[in-house]
C-alpha cells in the first residue's frame, strides 16, 4: 500500500485517500446524468513559484484541487478522470540529467504510478497527444475543466491553458467540474478525518508546548518558534495552515495579527493576556487551534471574566451544533451568550434586552469576526456557500465564512473570542444607538487588555460534534499546564 509519510515515527497516510475522493467525484457525476461515456475530468497541479526576478525557489506547496484527487507533492504535473471508466491519469515532467545533479532522484513512469495509486503515468509532453487519442475514440464525450469563485476569498480560479496542439473547444464545460467539486469537498471521508484527527493532535500537542515555555520577558515570535519547531521535529509538518498569530496584551485584539507588518515581535509583559492562533499542516491538510492565556501562570480576575464568557459562548455552540442547524444560527448563538457574559460583567447596560442589542449588533463590537469556517485541504475551506447564495451584510455576519445547514462530515471552526479594540469602541461610543447599551467606563478599564479567542475544530456527527482538538480549554486544566512551566515555576 503506497503512502505519504515523513519518516517512520509520523503519520502514514494512504494514498487510498484520493482514490475515494476521485470515486466521490465519480459518483456525484454518475448523479448528473447527462455525462457522455468517456468523458474526462482534467486538471493542471500547482507551478513551482519564484522569489520576484531571482531563481531562489520557494517551497512547494500543492494546488489543494489537485491535492485532494491525486496527493501529488511534486510541480508541474496534470491529472485526468475518466468518469465512466474511473481510470485516474497522472502526466509528469520529463527531468534530464541536469535534474538529477541539483534536485536528486528522477522516479521512472511506473514508480509514479505505484506512488499515487494511479492507473497511468505519462510524461506531461503527450498529454497532447493522449487527449486527441481519448476524443478520437468517445465522439461525444466532454472535458471538463476547473473554473470558478472561490466563495470564501471572492477570488476566480481560471481553468488551464490546455496544451498545444490540443484544441477541443467544442468538447470543453468549465462550469460543472467546480461545483461539483467544492461539494466532495465539504463532507469528508474516513480517512480525510483520521488525517485532520492526527494534525488537529499535533497542533494541540504543539500549543502545550508553548504553554510549557511562554513567560514575561520572551518575544512573541519566539512563541511561534516553540510551536514551528514542535509539529515539525515531533509531528513530521514542515508547513502552517497559515501564518502564525502570537499576540500579546493588546495586540491579541488585532484578529490577524502576526503579518509581515506586525510581525509578532512585541516582547511579553508579566500582566499580558496571550493569545496563540497557530495550526500545522500535514500532507496539505490543516488544523486551525487558538489559545488564550495569563504571561503570568495565573488568571486574574479580569482575565477570568472575559475567558469564561468566551469559553461559555463556545460550548453552547458545541452543545447545539448537530446536523439540520444553520451555521448563521450557531453564530448569532455565540453573539447572545457573549451579550449576557457582558452584561452580567457590568460592561453593558442591566436591563437592556439581549434580542434587540442582536438586532442592533452589539455582539459584533466585542467580535467583529464570523464564528468559524470549514476546514480541510484549505484553512478556510471550499463548500460555505451554495451556488448564488451570498452574505448578509451586517458586522459580523458579513465576515461569516459558511451560511450552510449542517451536516455530518462536515468540518469547521468554532473561534469565538471577546476583543477591545480602542477605535471599535470610539466609534460606537460616538454612535447613539450603540452607544446607549455600553458602560463606557468599564469597557475603557479594558482598554490595552487585547482579546481573548478559544478555537477548535470539530466534525460535524450524526447526533451532535467530535471536537477534533485536544489541548486544553477549561481554566483549571490551562493553569495546571502552566504550573509545570520552569520559567513561571521555577520549583516545579
Amino acid at each position: 500500500m503506497a503512502t505519504f509519510n515523513a519518516g517512520p515515527n509520523t503519520y502514514h497516510v494512504p494514498m487510498r485517500l484520493h482514490a475515494e475522493t476521485r470515486q466521490k467525484l465519480v459518483d456525484r457525476f454518475a448523479k448528473l446524468g447527462n455525462v457522455p461515456e468517456g468523458s474526462l475530468v482534467l486538471l493542471q497541479g500547482g507551478t513551482a513559484k519564484y522569489r520576484d526576478a531571482t531563481d531562489h525557489e520557494e517551497l512547494f506547496r500543492q494546488e489543494s484541487f489537485f491535492q485532494y484527487l491525486f496527493g501529488v507533492k511534486e510541480p508541474e504535473c496534470w491529472g485526468a478522470i475518466d468518469v465512466s471508466s474511473k481510470k485516474a491519469y497522472l502526466f509528469v515532467p520529463e527531468l534530464g540529467i541536469e535534474w538529477v545533479v541539483w534536485m536528486g532522484k528522477i522516479p521512472p513512469l511506473g514508480e509514479w504510478a505505484k506512488n499515487y495509486e494511479v492507473d497511468e503515468a505519462h510524461f506531461t509532453k503527450d498529454l497532447a497527444a493522449f487527449l486527441t487519442l481519448h476524443f478520437a475514440a468517445h465522439k461525444d464525450a466532454k472535458l471538463y475543466l476547473l473554473e470558478g469563485m472561490n466563495t470564501d476569498s471572492k477570488e476566480n480560479h481560471v481553468a488551464p491553458t490546455l496544451p498545444e496542439h490540443a484544441q477541443f473547444q467544442d468538447r470543453i464545460d468549465r462550469e460543472t467540474l467546480w461545483w461539483e467539486l467544492c461539494e466532495c469537498r465539504l463532507i469528508k471521508t474516513e480517512e480525510e478525518l483520521k488525517l485532520l484527527r492526527h494534525v488537529s493532535k499535533i497542533t494541540s500537542d504543539a500549543h502545550v508546548h508553548v504553554m510549557k515555555n511562554a513567560r514575561p520577558g520572551v518575544m512573541e515570535y519566539q512563541l511561534e518558534a516553540e510551536f514551528r519547531y514542535h509539529a515539525h521535529f515531533h509531528g513530521g509538518c514542515r508547513e502552517m495552515s497559515y501564518t502564525c498569530i502570537c499576540g500579546s496584551g493588546e495586540n491579541g485584539a488585532v484578529l490577524h495579527y502576526g503579518h509581515a507588518g506586525l510581525p509578532n515581535n512585541k516582547q511579553v509583559q508579566k500582566d499580558d493576556m496571550l493569545l496563540l492562533d497557530m495550526g500545522a499542516e500535514y500532507h496539505c491538510y490543516g488544523s486551525d487551534v487558538t489559545r488564550s492565556f495569563p504571561a503570568s501562570g495565573k488568571f486574574s480576575e479580569r482575565q477570568r471574566t472575559i475567558y469564561s464568557a468566551v469559553l461559555a459562548s463556545q460550548q453552547a455552540v458545541m452543545d447545539a451544533v448537530k446536523p439540520g442547524v444553520k451555521w448563521q444560527d450557531m453564530h448569532e448563538l455565540s453573539y447572545r451568550v457573549i451579550l449576557e457574559h457582558m452584561q452580567r460583567a457590568g460592561l453593558i447596560v442591566k436591563g437592556a434586552n439581549i434580542q434587540e442589542m442582536l438586532d442592533n449588533d452589539i455582539g459584533a463590537l466585542f467580535m467583529p469576526h464570523g464564528l468559524g469556517h470549514l476546514l480541510g485541504i484549505d484553512t478556510h475551506d471550499v463548500g460555505g456557500f451554495l451556488k448564488g447564495q451570498t452574505r448578509l451584510n451586517r458586522p459580523g455576519f458579513r465576515s461569516l465564512r459558511c451560511y450552510r445547514t449542517l451536516e455530518a462530515g462536515m468540518v469547521l471552526t468554532v473561534e469565538p473570542g471577546i476583543y477591545f479594540n480602542t477605535v471599535v469602541f470610539e466609534n460606537a461610543f460616538n454612535t447613539p444607538e450603540k452607544a446607549k447599551y455600553l458602560v463606557r467606563e468599564e469597557i475603557e478599564k479594558f482598554f490595552g487588555f487585547g482579546g481573548v479567542r478559544i478555537e477548535d475544530d470539530i466534525v460535524v456527527t450524526a447526533n451532535g460534534c467530535e471536537n477534533m482538538t485536544t489541548a486544553p480549554r477549561q481554566i483549571d486544566e490551562i493553569e495546571a499546564i502552566l504550573a509545570q512551566n520552569p520559567f513561571i515555576n521555577p520549583k516545579h
